[in-house]
């Protein structure tokens, strides 16, 4: 049986991120109810969602901030559930936070210093800054500015980044256009894009479901703990139960 273009790249793709029937509970509420997901090598993938619908716990229990009840995490198929943050970032899964959390009394050169805190080798510590630097040029021009003087999406730039300097082969983004203007969030969106074409693979957390869907190779919608929705992006920007929930209900007139 022949076999369409998109069915012979999924046959031949490489999970990067795979997690297995996860469930986190803290407080005495589970939170996570038994997703499964995985992150194609060199995909954006989307986990969409409302607030309190479970997205941030389930990027903490990736990163090690949380401990899973049960379930596996498996990064480059080697399990990292319950292992520490530093050493999961060690192996190349970085995480950007929601809120950015620079270190707002340290420069942008500080900041990004901290991000390469593993790396001891000054050609590869050079190559990074050239290769932030041409990503960010705002950033080498005011490299001795503090970073708590930036504007919100200076920061998150900035946030993402110092990600960069560890030089990861997943980045996970949590929220990057948390409180952006809409010009700002479509810049910062194009960077996400050409990082994934520099070969990083992203694993994009989004409330902003309009935008996320625009840039994504795949897409979960995270609902109560559960995976309510899946597919490709360009698939659910046309979903009618997505459009309804999450972009104001109703068909585009465009």
């Amino acid at each position: 049986m022949a076999h369409t273009w998109e069915q012979i790249l999924t046959e031949h793709k490489t999970t990067m991120l795979q997690i297995e029937d996860l469930h986190v509970s803290y407080g005495g509420i589970r939170a996570i109810k038994g997703i499964s997901i995985d992150v194609g090598s060199r995909e954006i993938v989307c986990l969409l969602g409302s607030n309190g619908a479970g997205k941030s716990t389930t990027v903490r229990a990736i990163s090690g901030l949380e401990t899973p009840q049960s379930g596996n995490i498996l990064f480059a198929g080697k399990s990292i559930k319950g292992w520490a943050p530093h050493k999961i970032q060690r192996l190349g899964l970085v995480h950007v936070p929601e809120g950015r959390k620079i270190f707002a009394n340290l420069t942008i050169r500080e900041n990004l210093l901290m991000g390469a805190y593993h790396t001891r080798d000054k050609v590869v510590l050079r190559q990074l800054f050239e290769r932030v630097y041409d990503t960010f040029p705002i950033l080498a021009s005011r490299s001795g500015q503090l970073g708590g003087t930036l504007s919100g999406g200076e920061q998150q730039m900035l946030a993402i980044a110092r990600a960069i300097m560890s030089r990861p082969r997943l980045l996970i983004m949590d929220e990057p256009s948390l409180g952006l203007a809409p010009m700002i969030v479509a810049n910062v969106f194009e960077i996400i894009k050409r990082i994934r074409d520099e070969g990083v693979t992203i694993f994009l957390i989004e409330q902003n479901v309009n935008v996320a869907l625009k840039i994504a190779d795949y897409a979960f919608l995270l609902e109560n703990g559960v995976v309510s929705l899946e597919g490709p992006g360009y698939e659910l920007i046309e979903d009618e139960r997505v459009k309804q929930a999450y972009m104001g209900g109703g068909r585009s007139n465009n």
